[in-house]
């Protein structure tokens, strides 16, 4: 599988344990590093949206309220996705309002998720904040808009994963950084990293002279 579905979500607060929900939901395809395909909509949960939230993210209630009910665009959804894994800036947030949103919607969520918070870490130990608009910055990647739409910050993190992968293949040699290999990495210790990486990349090399 070489695509993968990089995920944003904009939602009235910061946990649907407490009863918050999605607002915004946006998704960028990527197979091998170039963006095939896109989907985004706002969507009616029937919850209010508290002020700080419009002023943070700029979606009102008048917005949603002439949104597709959420059950509707999560659905959508998840037909778009497929079975491509996931990935998202801090995954944890993003993965719980997946799940959650298609529980109510009556789908499953079996999409694996990486995170780029966490593979940043890794990769960029030197960098001053883990934030995506700090990385994107730094990195030099492009920004396409405000932070806090969905679809911009999609587009921000599916750049940055692309970079990830890009670094991983030129900086530390592995042959094919797929969405197994990121997992498998974002588990590793920062201390062990190096040397799990250069024995990955040794492997790749061996593999790649085989008959």
């Amino acid at each position: 599988m070489s695509r993968i579905a990089v995920i944003d979500f904009e939602t009235t607060g910061m946990s649907p344990a407490l009863g918050d929900r999605a607002t915004e939901i946006a998704i960028v395809l990527l197979e091998r590093g170039e963006v095939v395909d896109r989907f985004q909509s706002l969507m009616n949960a029937g919850v209010h949206i508290p002020a700080f939230i419009t002023q943070l993210t700029g979606i009102s209630n008048a917005m949603v309220a002439s949104a597709p009910r959420a059950q509707s665009v999560m659905s959508e959804a998840a037909r778009f996705v497929g079975d491509a894994p996931m990935v998202a800036h801090n995954a944890a947030f993003d993965r719980r309002y997946w799940q959650a949103e298609l529980a109510l919607a009556g789908l499953a969520a079996p999409q694996a998720f990486a995170c780029t918070v966490m593979l940043s870490r890794r990769l960029y130990p030197e960098a001053p904040s883990h934030k995506l608009g700090a990385l994107v910055q730094r990195l030099r990647l492009p920004q396409t808009g405000a932070a806090h739409r969905a679809m911009v910050d999609a587009e921000m993190a599916a750049a940055l994963l692309t970079q990830i992968q890009h670094d991983l293949r030129v900086r530390h040699g592995v042959a094919e950084p797929d969405h197994r290999f990121l997992m498998r990495l974002q588990a590793c210790s920062r201390s062990a990293m190096p040397r799990w990486l250069a024995r990955q990349a040794v492997a790749d090399a061996l593999s790649a002279e085989a008959p």
